[in-house]
This record gives structure tokens, sequence and C-alpha cells, in this order.
């Protein structure tokens, strides 16, 4: 998996966002066709009118990739044309973070909340399915292909891996499987949940995992897919062990 994905990251600093204002990644892939390709359309008859829409509209999209989506627009336009005009600020330049920071807290909380409940509601349903195990941790997994190998890692080991990683509703956010190319990683390094279940598997063994937000992210988002509190489901193949120290 991309180490943006698997690998316990930090949150992003809101400051990057206007250091450099870039197109967003890439939405998460879906088996629905793709819309036919449309001609650019040109709204404004100047080049500063248009880049200045191409602004907000970059902007914009930071933004609601960082979950600022909800934020007063009124507000937010009086402030960005304070700061543009030179006008004094309405808030002290040391506080800017700090309102920043609690916003984004208490909106991925609430996030995350909403998402913890409906993940609860899909592993209670599954774990009453015919293969699936449950652990104590509230992981769950059901066996597709039993290896052949004895060999389980460790935490220190590493290991290569094909993964197929989906949200609870089949929205695909990342997988090896399709790029075709297996990724190779040290078992400490991921999340909770795959390090729990790789080390109850065998070389050669095909697992499908469901694993609870707790496991996973927690009140995190990971990448644009992966929104706070988001129980994730893998299909794993261990392919090979690389013994650790």
């Amino acid at each position: 998996m991309k180490r943006t994905i698997l690998l316990m990251a930090g949150v992003c600093s809101i400051g990057t966002m206007f250091a450099q204002v870039k197109k967003p990644a890439a939405a998460a892939k879906t088996t629905a066709a793709k819309p036919a390709a449309t001609a650019a359309v040109t709204s404004y008859k100047n080049n500063k009118d248009s880049a200045s829409y191409a602004l907000g509209v970059r902007i914009a999209q930071n933004l609601k990739g960082q979950g600022f989506e909800g934020v007063n627009m009124n507000v937010l336009q009086k402030a960005m044309a304070d700061v543009l005009q030179g006008k004094k600020l309405m808030l002290d330049d040391a506080v800017l973070d700090k309102c920043i920071g609690e916003y984004q807290q208490k909106a991925s909380g609430e996030k995350a909340a909403v998402a913890k409940k409906a993940g609860q509601a899909f592993l209670a349903a599954n774990g009453k399915r015919s293969g699936v195990v449950t652990l104590p941790s509230g992981l769950q997994y059901e066996v597709i292909k039993a290896g052949t190998d004895t060999s389980k890692p460790t935490l220190n080991d590493r290991v290569t891996c094909h993964y197929h990683g989906t949200l609870t509703d089949g929205t695909v956010f990342d997988s090896s499987v399709e790029r075709g190319e297996p990724i190779t990683f040290q078992l400490g390094g991921v999340i909770r949940g795959w390090q729990e279940a790789l080390q109850l598997m065998t070389v050669g063994s095909k697992w499908k995992l469901y694993i609870p937000s707790d496991l996973a992210y927690g009140d995190r988002a990971a990448g644009a897919v992966i929104a706070p509190g988001s129980t994730l489901v893998f299909e794993v193949e261990l392919i090979s062990i690389e013994k650790g120290d």
C-alpha cells in the first residue's frame, strides 16, 4: 500500500495548503464508467479573472479535502480580502493556528462519531456470517486461501504482500492488485489491524480483513477517501517474509 495510506502518518499542516496551492489527490477508484471528456469552458474575458477563479477553486478544493466545507463563507471572504488589501486583521496572528486546529478537531470528531456508529453496525452484522472470525480486539477476518507454508511474520520482519483496500461500501481507496505490483514493508510500521492479522497468517495465505477504526486510523482521516472513524476492508495475500533482527 502507498506509505501515505498504510503507514501511520501525522496530520498535515494547513499552512502547506496556502504555501503551495496545488491540484488535490485523485478521487477513489470506482467501477462506474467514466463520463465523456468535455471541452474546457472559459467564462471570463481576461486572464486576471480566470486566474482569480482558478485560485478560488484550488483553495476551496483543498479546504474541502481537509474538512473545512462547513466554514462561514462570508467571514472567509472577508479574511482573504483583509489580507490581500493590507487591512488590520480581526484576530491576532498568534491565535490563528489555534482557531483552525480547534475547528478541525471538532469537525473531525463529529464525522468520526457518525462513521464509527456505521462501522459498528457493519461489523456486528458481518460477524454473524459463516466463516468470519472475530478476535478479542474487534478485528474480523475470513480465510480466502490457506497458506502452504508454516512461517509467520513478527513485527520486526519485512513482508511482501498484495492487497485490495476498500471502505465498507466497496469504494476502493488503494490496491496493489490493480497496480500489478506487491508492496514490501516492515510489519511493525503499519496500522494495528494489519499488524495483528499478518502475525497470524502464513506465507501463501490470503485473508479478508475487516478492521474497526481504532485498529486503523481512529479519528484521523487518511488521504482523500478514508474519513475519520472509518472501518476498513482489505483482501491481503502474504507472499513472503524477510526475517528482521
